[in-house]
């Protein structure tokens, strides 16, 4: 790891604050983290925001048995983070002799360079790409009516520092570019969006071919939605598209594969490591070291390597994505999957890039077995309950199956169901697996991170569609 220091304090005095502070404790780590970032937005044919942000601050975390402490403040000072410790001394307060946990192991992996993706590009230009995307995107389509665009970067700078004295350093460049467009023919508008993004510079989405296909992708969506009739209801089979509607596997079913919940019992998969949960050929992985990726890290933000998890493999729940803490109260390793928004929160096991992997069926043979039902290309968001798996999601863009071929394009489509029940419905696994573009954002307990989603083309027997029709 980078030996770059960005902070007043200095590692040695940084060690000795978070000896004294987590004395006592069984694990726990001095998170500091500063970072900057910027957004634009375009829209009705002008700039309509541009905002620059800093971040600075340290987060200080205390932890015995099940239970933790948590202090965080802007000011990376001596005398703020011994103000921390004293707050976080209530959870060591009457245990002694406690033995502390291991550190993380050690790691040359380092994903991303120092270059700091905001200054690479100047301002200019990142408002021309935007003026050039709704001019482009105007000239394109004559029913275009209404462009927006925005460009959203962050670059961070973390440093853990741990009791025993290890030191963990990692840099965290974060870009996505979204295009949307309002199309009208006749009285009917429809809208149609398209993202990217990823880690990495600003040069990879200011290049022309990538904002040019955002631009045909967003304009695709909207003609359409304009060509859409009312989508069917009722329980029939359902075939989902590669890339992005693995957004529905990572709600549906990648949350309850995360260890918190299953170590309190509140998941459907608890206890269940070890048995069937998924139909024959279904392998579900998590993977945080795909460089460029929105959901990879070097380490995760208590220090840990990510690493590639398999979740479920060929139908067999193999184990869980872990945080330090439910890891040591589970009696199994961590997985890299402690992570938190900012310093301002503690950490928690969150995903990274989830998705399925490949099988071996022909998309175009699944479409024919099939013969009747819902193709869902993409979806917008949807609603889980953690406990019992069910969920509801709503497509952006769906066709009708009609004798095994994509028929018209249905509006107002809503798939109803139960995660764990649909990975038992699986009939079909395309050979086509896609990871999304670089746009996911996972919420959960109040935090927002990003992740990579991803899955090939699934035939999925018997799912509820909500309809108008």
């Amino acid at each position: 790891m980078s030996s770059q220091h960005l902070f007043d304090l200095d590692p040695d005095t940084a060690h000795k604050l978070t000896r004294e502070a987590l004395h006592g404790c069984e694990d726990g780590e001095l998170y500091l983290q500063t970072g900057v970032s910027e957004s634009f937005s375009f829209d009705d044919g002008r700039l309509k925001a541009a905002t620059f942000d800093s971040n600075r601050g340290f987060g200080l975390r205390g932890v015995v048995g099940e239970v933790s402490a948590y202090a965080h403040a802007n000011d990376i000072s001596p005398e703020a983070i011994r103000r921390a410790g004293e707050t976080i001394s209530v959870v060591r307060s009457g245990h002694g002799g406690i033995t502390a946990a291991q550190p993380p192991r050690a790691t040359n992996q380092r994903l991303y360079t120092d270059a700091d993706p905001l200054s690479a590009e100047p301002f200019a230009r990142k408002v021309a790409l935007l003026q050039a995307i709704d001019a482009v995107a105007r000239a394109r389509d004559p029913r275009v009516v209404q462009v927006s665009a925005s460009l959203v970067a962050s670059w961070n700078h973390i440093e853990i520092y741990r009791p025993e004295g290890a030191r963990f350093v990692d840099v965290r460049p974060l870009v996505r570019l979204n295009v949307s467009v309002v199309m009208q023919e006749g009285d009917r508008r429809e809208q149609g969006s398209h993202g990217i993004g990823g880690r990495a510079l600003y040069d990879q989405f200011i290049e022309e071919g990538a904002w040019q296909r955002a631009i045909d992708l967003a304009i695709a969506q909207a003609n359409v939605n304009l060509q859409s009739v009312p989508a069917p209801a009722g329980e029939m089979t359902v075939v989902l598209g590669p890339g992005w509607p693995g957004v529905l596997l990572h709600e549906a079913v990648g949350h309850g594969l995360e260890g918190d919940f299953n170590r309190k019992g509140t998941s459907a998969f608890s206890g269940r490591v070890g048995e069937r949960v998924a139909s024959p050929g279904v392998t579900l992985v998590d993977d945080g070291t795909m460089p460029d990726l929105r959901g990879s890290l070097s380490i995760d933000d208590e220090g840990t390597p990510t690493e590639r998890t398999v979740l479920i493999e060929d139908g067999i729940l193999r184990g869980y994505m872990q945080d330090r803490m439910n890891a040591r109260l589970m009696g199994v390793p961590a997985t890299g999957n402690g992570r938190r928004e900012s310093f301002r929160q503690p950490p928690m096991p969150r995903m990274t890039n989830t998705f399925m992997l490949a099988g071996k069926d022909d998309p175009g043979e699944i479409l024919a077995r099939a013969k009747t039902g819902i193709y869902a290309k993409n979806f917008g968001g949807g609603q889980v309950d953690i406990t019992s798996g069910k969920f509801v999601f709503s497509c952006t863009e769906a066709y009708r199956i009609e004798n095994g071929r994509l028929g018209a394009p249905v509006k107002g489509a809503t798939l109803i169901g139960n995660g764990p029940e649909v990975m038992q419905r699986i009939l079909a696994i395309g050979n086509d697996l896609q990871l999304d573009e670089g746009v996911g954002t996972c919420g959960k307990g109040g935090q927002s991170v990003p992740v990579g989603v991803g899955q090939p083309t699934l035939l999925v027997e018997g799912l509820t569609v909500g309809g108008t029709a």
